[in-house]
């Protein structure tokens, strides 16, 4: 058996990216990528950007981690009462080093939206609530009407695999089934959230390939 090379060193860096397609690894390194909401969706959906080896993640929430939130989200018992944007970004380096992972402790709206997301090439949007949904689907297709918006509707309860389902209105794209929703004080479960979150990390990598990767095979 070989020695492994060390953590940190270019043998490391060498052998963390064997695993990849270079060029689709080539685009998602020099792509970014906006998420807002570090609870269950974005924390799911950040982990397989920067699985992935999506170059700079810009990730906005204003939360700390609750208990209740690991039934679904990324997180441990030791970040307990941490700002989750912290949290998220530790969790992401011990994942993948080499990627950069901008984080923005604040609520996100129609203004802060409008700065701390300029500068990405894909937006998700990653809330739990629906007022704060409808607040960023409108204010990122006013503002920023040539740019995709991954969104998610419906993810609650478990099974149902067969509809859950992606579709596109133009630069806005909607993962999950769009109608399920968890009864008052009950939480959406681990599984369904990861399910639509990976669909939506899924469609960011398409959409990045088909932006920025005219040579891919495979699309």
């Amino acid at each position: 058996m070989k020695a492994l090379p060390k953590p940190g060193s270019i043998g490391f860096a060498r052998e963390y990216f064997a695993h990849r397609d270079p060029a689709v690894l080539a685009v998602l390194r020099q792509s970014s990528v906006g998420i807002a909401g570090a609870g269950g969706l974005g924390s799911n959906v950040a982990v397989s950007l920067a699985r992935a080896g999506v170059g700079r993640l810009v990730i906005a929430d204003l939360d700390r981690v609750e208990p209740s939130n690991l039934n679904r989200q990324q997180y441990f018992v030791d970040q307990v009462g941490e700002r989750k944007v912290e949290a998220l970004r530790e969790n992401l380096l011990a994942i993948n080093p080499y990627s950069l992972y901008e984080i923005h402790d604040i609520r996100v709206n129609r203004r802060s939206a409008m700065t701390i997301f300029a500068r990405v090439d894909v937006l998700v949007e990653a809330f739990d609530k629906a007022a704060a949904k409808e607040m960023l689907i409108e204010t990122a297709l006013a503002k920023f009407p040539g740019r995709p918006l991954v969104a998610a509707s419906g993810l609650a309860g478990f099974g149902g695999n067969s509809r859950v389902r992606s579709r596109r209105l133009g630069n806005l794209y909607i993962c999950g089934d769009e109608s399920s929703q968890c009864p008052r004080g009950i939480s959406p479960m681990a599984p369904r959230v990861a399910l639509v979150a990976a669909m939506q990390a899924n469609l960011v990598v398409e959409l990045l390939v088909r932006m920025r990767g005219r040579h891919v095979q495979g699309q």
